[in-house]
């Protein structure tokens, strides 16, 4: 684990913290592990979340700072414990003894050594639940490739396919670049998807495209794109949940949630292109009981 914190690389900042030295990173993690909260979780997509439930571990801190963060209690480090590599293989299993249909690692980029450590020990104990691998989609491919055989699922975001985009809400211009380069390495470790027969996937790729308000024509290129670079390789999550929290704190344009017109604008213009594989938000998606409260619930031996 140590060498890959000494001058971290992990995420395509390639900030080059020496984290074992106490540094911390663009993403405000130093050497040690720190988890907002471990419990089973009922808002994600119906082949994860099912009707048992996600095993979902909520990592404190973030690479990706992006200005509407919704999560933004943990992603700044204001919520969380420290625990060790060893605990968070327990909390594994104490989740698969939950009756958990998967393993859901949120925002894991800047933990993939602690990450390995644990599921390496935890899967020793007889973790059989799939993994999934919950995160932004700005992700380094090296770090990626350590993860080959240990993830299941790749639940990613693409967030944008325009740079300048990229550069205001999250000040990551080479966003666009680092999510193709990335999602190429997860659907070559996950493969097309494969669902058991509780419709829960069990192997695959999930990429889900958060339409912002405004962004329309870049989140219909981001569409375009992504059918036509990966067609039935993999699915497509469309989501209308944008929350504007703190408002007062985001640019004037993200102040508001987006329309129904805007997103079915979108919609349409998937079926259109022939998307099939997918999934949709209906009603009043944009709402905050989609943020749970990260209390270190579950974090804590009981």
């Amino acid at each position: 684990m140590e060498p890959l914190l000494k001058h971290c690389r992990l995420c395509p900042h390639a900030c080059g913290a020496d984290r074992t030295a106490g540094e911390k990173g663009i993403c405000g993690a130093d050497a040690r592990l720190f988890v907002a909260r471990a419990a089973l979780h009922f808002w994600e997509e119906p082949c994860i979340s099912g009707t048992v439930g996600s095993g979902t571990v909520f990592f404190s801190h973030c690479p990706l700072h992006c200005v509407y963060c919704q999560n933004a209690e943990i992603s700044d480090g204001r919520a969380g414990a420290e625990i060790t590599a060893g605990r968070l293989a327990d909390i594994f299993l104490e989740l698969q003894g939950q009756g958990a249909a998967n393993i859901n690692l949120v925002t894991p980029t800047h933990y993939v050594p602690h990450i390995i450590d644990a599921l390496t020990r935890a899967k020793g104990r007889g973790l059989s639940l799939p993994v999934v691998y919950n995160c932004s989609g700005y992700e380094s491919v090296e770090a990626l490739r350590l993860l080959d055989g240990l993830v299941d699922i790749y639940l990613t975001d693409f967030k944008y396919m325009d740079s300048a985009l990229a550069q205001r809400y999250s000040n990551a211009p080479d966003y666009p670049r680092a999510a193709k380069r990335a999602l190429h390495e997860m659907t070559r470790q996950a493969g097309k998807a494969e669902f058991d027969e509780k419709d829960l996937m069990r192997r695959g790729v999930i990429v889900r495209l958060l339409l912002l308000p405004g962004c329309l024509e870049d989140a219909k290129a981001a569409v375009r794109y992504l059918y036509e670079t990966h067609e039935d390789g993999i699915w497509l999550s469309l989501m209308s949940q944008y929350t504007p929290v703190h408002a007062e704190c985001l640019p004037p344009e993200l102040r508001r949630p987006v329309t129904p017109e805007e997103y079915e604008a979108l919609v349409n213009y998937a079926i259109a292109l022939g998307v099939e594989n997918g999934f949709l938000q209906e009603g009043k998606a944009a709402d905050e009981s989609f943020i749970p409260p990260f209390d270190c619930t579950g974090v804590r031996p009981g």
